[in-house]
């Protein structure tokens, strides 16, 4: 477990870590607090991976096509 805050952590580096962490808690070699400390660093990690693709999403969403399928260019992003 990394001491780098979560928002710090680009969408990779925090997925690696949350497969560290599961990793971790599958193996059930660590300390019930230990355990406690993965398993709220695993959600914090979730939520800000949901959160990033989330945001991709809505901009990928945002590209405008032409009648071809050709990106033509993106609407404003509104609530992003």
């Amino acid at each position: 477990m990394t001491e780098t805050p979560v928002a710090d952590l680009s969408f990779e580096d925090a997925i690696r870590e949350l497969e560290h962490v599961v990793s971790q808690l599958e193996g059930s070699q660590v300390a019930l607090e230990d355990s406690i400390k993965l398993y709220e660093r695993g959600e914090a990690l979730k939520k800000h991976c949901e959160d990033k693709l989330k945001k991709a999403e809505e901009k990928i969403s945002l590209i405008d096509l032409g009648a071809d399928g050709a990106p033509t260019g993106t609407k404003p992003a509104t609530g992003l």
